[in-house]
């Protein structure tokens, strides 16, 4: 399988996917797939989130370790 080679990231998308189904909607609550686009959304926010923590505490032993000998 090939890699995208999106302009925009999953995380925009899905994020104009999310407002473009919440303009003029009368029941949000009961569309189903208005759910698992959000629940998407928040899955690659999760990944964007732990994968920035990652790399800041990853950034902060590198320094701290030089620093120790």
């Amino acid at each position: 399988m090939a890699k995208k080679t999106a302009s925009e990231s999953d995380e925009t998308r899905l994020k104009k996917k999310v407002a473009e189904k919440l303009t003029g909607h009368k029941n949000p609550k009961e569309d189903e797939a208005l759910r698992a686009l959000k629940k998407r959304l928040r899955r690659t926010q999760r990944k964007r989130r732990t994968l920035a923590l990652r790399k800041k505490n990853s950034a902060s032993k590198k320094t701290a370790a030089p620093a120790a000998k």
